[in-house]
């Protein structure tokens, strides 16, 4: 189930654009301001985002510029403007797509899923990519993780873990986004699980082979870099 984010400060709309995502089958979160908004995807993966440009305090042009530091999430942006210029600043900005209000809930979920398939289509091209930090690799086709020569006998869920680590590298993870992306958001066992399953990684991964890959951010999470 694709998770969407509404940052939308018209509380009717966000609720409405909500409620016919949701009956859509979409997982929904709506923020009514762009710091909150922002606060929202440094925290939690989402599969799109509804972005106003007219936000209190933060506007979205400048929430889309700090998103696109640190994330390549699908933005559509939604605003009551329709000047050429406001449109280029946003697709220059990052945006995936910009729909005008008042629009049609029709055409907006037919931008959403046409951003969501380009998304899959950029994910399954990815996928194809060797994944490596040092003298580690990881083919996401083949399921195989293996240091220089020598394949690791991984669970499934070590390999998942293993794979988000490679493909956020250099990117400090919290303990509950790794909690959300690998084992779902109804996950009840405690955030201690991600520790336990990143000492098996490193038991398999590091300490056969003198590596030091998965570093421990202290209050935060963890990160894996290059040694």
């Amino acid at each position: 189930m694709e998770k969407i984010l509404i940052v939308e400060d018209e509380e009717k709309i966000a609720r409405f654009v909500q409620l016919e995502l949701e009956y859509e089958g979409y997982k929904v979160e709506k923020s009514l301001n762009g710091r909150d908004g922002l606060e929202l995807i440094k925290a939690h993966p989402f599969d799109l985002v509804l972005l106003d440009v007219m936000l209190p305090g933060l506007n979205g042009i400048e929430v889309l510029r700090r998103i696109r530091q640190f994330s390549e999430v699908p933005v559509i942006l939604l605003t009551a403007r329709d000047t050429v210029m406001d449109k280029v600043t946003g697709l220059d900005g990052g945006a995936d797509d910009y729909i005008t209000k008042p629009f049609a809930i029709e055409e907006l979920l037919a931008r959403i899923r046409a951003a969501l398939r380009k998304k899959s289509i950029a994910t399954l091209d990815a996928a194809t990519a060797i994944l490596h930090a040092g003298p580690l690799q990881l083919d996401p086709i083949r399921r195989e993780a293996k240091v220089n020569d020598t394949v690791l006998d991984l669970t499934k869920r070590e390999f998942d873990l293993l794979q988000y680590f490679l493909e956020n590298k250099n990117i400090v993870l919290q303990r509950e986004v790794l909690l959300e992306h690998i084992w779902g958001y109804d996950f009840d066992g405690g955030s201690n699980a991600v520790d336990v399953y990143v000492r098996y990684l490193r038991a398999k991964v590091e300490e056969p082979f003198d590596l030091k890959l998965i570093q421990t951010v202290r209050g935060v999470g963890y990160v894996i870099r290059d040694e």
